[in-house]
């Protein structure tokens, strides 16, 4: 018996390092018809206003990745010779872009929201909703009756969706809880998938997402309920990396928001607002004023918000899909960057108001909609949408360096055949960490 287990471990020892070695082998990509956004020096911070046309690439081109890193990059004439167990990939035809970033979902959430879909399509406004019991408060009875189990093979299922679309990185915000337990099962789900996953996950602390009908007469009651209750426990446990508020018509005023804001401050979360979605909030200004990583939604500007932002560490994140769905209207993009912002796009994926994590479609309406060229859009997310989740030093450009999280179009021309075939799934290969088929 004895004998038999040594075997045994011995086989499994064996199996196991034989598959360590398959994945941490080489890839070399091989006549990419072009490499899309390279970067040769230093890592940027952001790239804004007219820069923001500007897309690097280099085409006929390959790309090792080693270790689960971006190792090099160059010329097919320079193509170096590659080692016994490296795994060949051809690309001819074919582009090859950083993964997207993703800095604003919701993907922890239990059951869809179509009647209130219907509800809209015969013209109740998303404010209305939200008054007679829909909304977000829907999401966090539905959430609030749902086993952690269930929500965490729900919200898997959507990431290995999003991953195929071509995300690489994804913030995930809590939000649909709305009570001490509910909001920390969203936060534990959202560590699990962190550790299953092999996406770079930043995990928000949304408590303030709306205001529970038991504190409706006593808003201040559940502003204390976070900061007394939630914000210690979270702290505790390591849950966040950030704490975002819904500084909007119907939800938190400036001075909620600030007062929020600034007991997440206490405990090391960055802030990060959904900020004039519904109306010109004061959002952007409370944002800027707490140093927010993000202000998010931005459907409703005036030029005191873009003011507001100039100067500032505050990257404009725009969710268009949002206006899509809801009808609303879309974020001013040129007129941000005619100002000389960067902005970044990301998908708001929820089941409220955008059902859908498709990162190429939020390229579509972004061009289409708001009139951003094709490589402004890829910019927006990527190395724009990386520095919204704090990770353009490791993601968001094809960089020496930076993590191996890559994707391999189908045979196209130009990067304008992603936005221009907004119907169509072009990526054919997705690697994470330098990993085919990583989980």
């Amino acid at each position: 018996m004895a004998s038999f287990n040594f075997l045994k471990m011995k086989t499994y020892l064996c199996g196991k390092y034989l598959k360590q070695m398959a994945i941490n082998a080489p890839i070399l990509i091989k006549n990419i018809r072009e490499l899309v956004q390279v970067e040769t020096n230093q890592p940027k911070k952001w790239v804004a206003g007219t820069e923001m046309a500007t897309l690097p690439t280099l085409t006929n081109a390959w790309l090792l990745l080693k270790g689960g890193l971006i190792h090099d990059f160059g010329k097919m004439k320079n193509c170096p010779t590659p080692e016994d167990d490296t795994k060949l990939i051809d690309a001819a035809g074919k582009l090859v872009f950083p993964t997207w970033v993703d800095s604003h979902t919701h993907i922890v959430y239990a059951g869809s929201r179509e009647g209130e879909f219907v509800d809209r399509i015969k013209g109740l406004s998303y404010e209305e909703i939200a008054q007679k019991g829909g909304g977000i408060l829907n999401s966090a009875r539905r959430l609030q009756n749902t086993p952690e189990e269930k929500l965490f093979e729900d919200a898997w299922e959507r990431l290995q969706e999003v991953k195929s679309y071509g995300t690489g990185a994804i913030e995930i915000k809590s939000g649909y809880g709305l009570t001490l337990e509910s909001e920390l099962k969203i936060l534990r789900v959202i560590r699990k998938l962190r550790q299953k996953s092999s996406l770079t996950i930043k995990s928000t602390f949304l408590g303030a997402h709306a205001i529970p009908l038991e504190y409706k007469n006593n808003r201040q009651g559940y502003i204390d309920l976070i900061i007394n209750q939630m914000l210690p426990q979270i702290a505790d446990e390591e849950l966040a990396d950030y704490i975002d508020v819904f500084c909007d018509k119907g939800f938190f005023t400036v001075q909620e928001t600030d007062q929020l804001l600034k007991a997440g401050a206490k405990y090391g979360l960055k802030a990060k607002i959904h900020a004039n979605e519904l109306a010109v909030s004061g959002g952007v200004q409370v944002g800027v004023a707490n140093n927010a990583l993000s202000v998010d939604h931005l459907e409703a500007m005036t030029d005191a918000e873009i003011e507001c932002l100039k100067g500032s560490d505050t990257m404009p994140t725009m969710l268009p899909s949002t206006s899509f769905f809801l009808n609303l209207d879309y974020a001013p993009a040129r007129k941000m960057i005619a100002a000389g912002l960067p902005v970044a796009l990301a998908s708001d994926y929820n089941p409220g108001s955008t059902p859908s994590g498709r990162m190429p479609f939020i390229l579509s309406l972004a061009c289409i909609k708001m009139r951003m060229l094709p490589q402004e859009a890829i910019n927006a997310a990527t190395i724009n949408g990386a520095y919204a989740m704090e990770v353009q030093h490791e993601l968001g450009s094809i960089a020496k360096g930076k993590k191996a999280n890559i994707f391999i179009t189908k045979p196209m021309d130009t990067v304008a055949r992603i936005p221009y075939s907004f119907g169509s799934d072009l990526v054919e290969t997705v690697i994470i960490n330098g990993q085919l088929n990583a989980s």
